[in-house]
């Protein structure tokens, strides 16, 4: 749980300052959004290459020294002079990123029994959300009643904290690996064989599609509301992101309901309620945007809900590997969630930003019912269907 709250009070934590750092720097929405860009670039590009090391070094090595990497790296943003620097900086400490976040869900897998897995993710997953609300709210806080510099040392420490907590506490997975569970170091990789799989292929396109929709969301509307006639204030911004606890109470029910309807309409709802919640940000209420900013983030994470059982349905070898390769492909989308909204901001302001989030919407959702299989029988899916892998999320 703390490796997840790790992992996540960073990566996004920059969203609510979006504002006042194109104010500071005299900066534009796009020159802003690379800080929320750099280190979701940075997590597609390194999240394959995790596996390797820890074959390694080990996962307790690798989730523990990425923590202290990344307070480093947080700590080091802190001292950032121009936007050049601190997106650089950012970049930094998205490629130490998915040390945490993979490591720590390979390592779940290594120490807890199959049917004692679910219980230990749903505390990592607890971890994401938390660590995720956190980082931005107090991003917030700080950046509203101080310098924006002490947002970084503050989250710096934090993850330091946390670090310690882990290195101390976090048992080494050759010593207290059950028996019978065997990490596979020396499997090979096909990738070739994983792209060919089309199911596949189109879980990668809708999870790029999942979080290129929450990071645009989540980041152009800072704009929106800090604009007038709403006016808010970078703390008003940081506690946005409080709709987040809504989803994760929300996800576990969803969970189930894609257990006993399917995939495929599983998907279907989850990119129409992110759809509704992004429409209804267009009203002049504010109460009204909150609302749709708890709806947009529900689906998304009850579409990464449902990517992550999908993928454990479509794949029987490499399964470590084609998580990795999703990692990249959803990490993706949050890259060009960040950037590519920026010239339609320009253009069109908000509702041009909601039409294009709609558009992606409904894309990942007719991938999934053109490309994902209809819902096997029950009986004959719990035979043939693998133990799913789990992946990362955030909400987000």
């Amino acid at each position: 749980m703390l490796a997840g709250a790790a992992a996540f009070l960073n990566l996004y934590a920059t969203q609510p300052l979006l504002p006042l750092l194109a104010r500071v720097f005299h900066a534009s929405a796009f020159q802003v959004g690379l800080t929320v860009t750099a280190p979701t670039v940075a997590v597609a590009i390194a999240a394959p290459f995790v596996g390797r090391l820890a074959d390694v070094v080990g996962l307790r090595r690798v989730i523990v020294g990425s923590a202290f990497l990344l307070a480093v790296a947080t700590m080091l943003a802190s001292t950032s002079a121009t936007l050049t620097q601190l997106i650089a900086w950012r970049f930094v400490q998205g490629i130490v990123t998915p040390g945490i976040f993979a490591g720590t869900v390979a390592y779940i897998h290594e120490m807890w029994p199959a049917e004692q897995s679910g219980r230990a993710t749903a505390a990592y997953m607890t971890g994401t959300i938390l660590g995720g609300f956190f980082g931005r709210a107090s991003t917030g806080l700080i950046g509203s009643y101080g310098d924006w510099h002490w947002s970084f040392a503050f989250i710096g420490v934090c993850i330091l904290v946390t670090a310690t907590v882990m290195w101390r506490t976090l048992p080494d997975e050759r010593d207290g690996r059950p028996e019978g569970l065997r990490y596979n170091r020396h499997s090979h990789s096909r990738v070739g064989a994983l792209l060919r799989n089309r199911a596949l292929v189109a879980t990668y396109a809708i999870g790029f599609c999942v979080l290129f929709t929450n990071v645009a969301v989540f980041t152009y509307i800072t704009f929106y509301l800090a604009a007038p006639p709403f006016g808010l204030s970078t703390a008003a911004l940081g506690w946005l992101f409080v709709v987040y606890l809504v989803g994760a109470a929300v996800t576990p029910f969803g969970g189930r309901w894609i257990d006993a309807y399917g995939h495929r309409t599983g998907m279907t709802v989850a990119m129409t309620i992110g759809a509704v919640g992004a429409l209804l940000t267009l009203s002049p209420s504010l109460p009204v945007i909150i609302a749709g900013l708890a709806l947009a983030s529900t689906g998304v994470f009850i579409a990464q809900t449902t990517t992550s059982s999908h993928i454990g349905s479509v794949t029987n070898n490499d399964r470590a590997l084609a998580v990795g390769l999703y990692s990249t492909c959803y990490y993706s989308g949050g890259s060009a969630g960040g950037s590519a909204p920026a010239s339609v901001w320009n253009a069109a302001g908000w509702p041009g930003c909601v039409a294009l989030v709609v558009i992606v919407q409904l894309a990942g959702a007719v991938i999934a019912l053109t490309l994902w299989a209809p819902r096997q029988n029950r009986a004959t899916d719990e035979v043939r269907r693998p133990p799913s892998p789990r992946l990362p999320t955030d909400g987000v």
